[in-house]
């Protein structure tokens, strides 16, 4: 308990009297080369000591709310015929919904799987987590391929 006062004592000080000491830095260097920084003013009077500048860290403020800083598109950008963009974007949604056919087939599958082995009783499996142990790739692939035509349908989604 004591202790936790003593901490907090010093955490206090030390954050109410850290910018203080904080202001006067003192750099010396003694004759044999060493480097001492102090915030002592009497070892910073010492011959071979210059007193540092410290300047504060300036936070700036962030733009204004619907003015993003954005630069302007160089002049030797490539840019697409809206032609040729219009065309990939429909090559796009052509393999975004052939991928979409393929794992809306493949969950299929997999849920085909999945309840096989649901109605599957091994001998050995009397303890009920040696099922669950042999079920779960089967779950995980299954869950993986509504993942995978979730994610497929918000791509086709976002296409133009």
């Amino acid at each position: 308990m004591l202790a936790m006062r003593t901490l907090l004592v010093m955490l206090v000080l030390g954050v109410t009297t850290g910018p203080l000491y904080a202001a006067e830095l003192f750099k010396c260097i003694s004759p044999s080369g060493d480097v001492l920084i102090t915030s002592d003013r009497n070892e910073g009077k010492a011959p071979g000591c210059k007193q540092l500048t410290i300047t504060p860290n300036v936070v700036s403020s962030p733009p204004p709310a619907g003015k993003a800083a954005s630069s302007p598109t160089p002049g030797d950008f490539p840019k697409v015929a809206p032609q040729v963009q219009q065309q990939r974007d429909s090559d796009r949604k052509k393999i975004l919904e052939t991928e979409l056919i393929n794992e809306e087939r493949n969950l299929q599958v997999a849920k085909r799987e999945l309840a096989e082995q649901e109605n599957t009783r091994l001998g050995s499996e009397r303890n009920y987590q040696r099922v669950l142990d042999r079920l779960e790739p089967y779950q995980k692939k299954v869950k993986l391929h509504e993942d995978n035509i979730a994610n497929l349908k918000k791509e086709l989604g976002n296409i133009r």
